[in-house]
């Protein structure tokens, strides 16, 4: 039997981190350099990217993009793919919550969340998958959220995305994994992000976050690692088109 801890060994692949500026999507690269892919992180803030190339060391590069834009997309391919090589790992962690409420929400509101949270990982991903198809391997993980499933308010916009990854997951896999490319989605709880301040600056708020999890508490930079690890790697070769739920049993309850 080959030694099981090989399964997660990252060595020789290279991933894309989209939002890997700050918040849960710097933790995803850092993990994933740590089990030794090259990772590059995409991002519209250059100084953060900076930091986590000096972070991460010589196995890190950075595209400064806003993935919204559209018609950035093949060129963005191309940059993300300068210097290690196309990517075999494609995470969408990148994300935008505008918290309008149903009667506030703008246009313009709308038309943004959509293209972050729901355009950007599908047109993204539709111009990497070629090179994972030659290569006959390839691993798409999407962000959903507690709001893929739930309600939450001023969460319209957001909450119509987050489900519409859920969807979208299940239709990558449909459509690539037959070449050996997995999709699939972590749908985090509350962890401390720059996302979620609002959220933590209220302890009162953040106390009852806690208190409707099963495991009673919020969640931690760390216990991101684990399933980012294992839906990138070879561990999960027979596991496509689902939405794993990192949030401590907040939506078993």
């Amino acid at each position: 039997m080959d030694d099981p801890r090989a399964l997660f060994d990252l060595r020789g692949r290279v991933a894309c981190v989209t939002g890997a500026s700050s918040g849960l999507g710097r933790q995803v690269a850092k993990v994933l350099a740590a089990a030794g892919a090259q990772v590059v992180g995409v991002a519209r803030r250059p100084e953060a990217l900076v930091g986590l190339i000096e972070e991460i060391g010589e196995n890190a590069d950075a595209v400064v993009a806003d993935i919204s834009d559209r018609s950035r997309v093949d060129g963005l391919t191309q940059e993300v793919s300068a210097k290690f090589g196309a990517p075999d790992i494609l995470v969408h962690a990148a994300g935008l919550n505008t918290r309008e409420t149903a009667d506030d929400v703008t246009p313009e509101g709308w038309d943004q969340t959509l293209a972050v949270n729901l355009s950007a990982p599908f047109f993204l991903s539709q111009s990497m998958v070629p090179e994972m198809k030659k290569k006959g391997w390839g691993r798409i993980v999407n962000f959903a959220s507690l709001q893929t499933t739930r309600a939450f308010p001023g969460g319209v916009a957001y909450g119509a995305t987050k489900a519409g990854i859920g969807q979208l997951t299940r239709a990558m896999a449909e459509a690539w994994s037959p070449f050996g490319i997995t999709a699939n989605a972590i749908g985090p709880g509350f962890f401390p992000t720059e996302l979620t301040r609002a959220v933590f600056d209220d302890p009162a708020r953040a106390e009852r976050n806690a208190a409707q999890t099963c495991i009673r508490r919020n969640g931690e930079m760390a216990d991101i690692n684990g399933p980012i690890l294992f839906l990138c790697s070879r561990a999960s070769d027979y596991v496509t088109g689902q939405v794993l739920m990192v949030d401590g049993g907040f939506t078993a309850k």
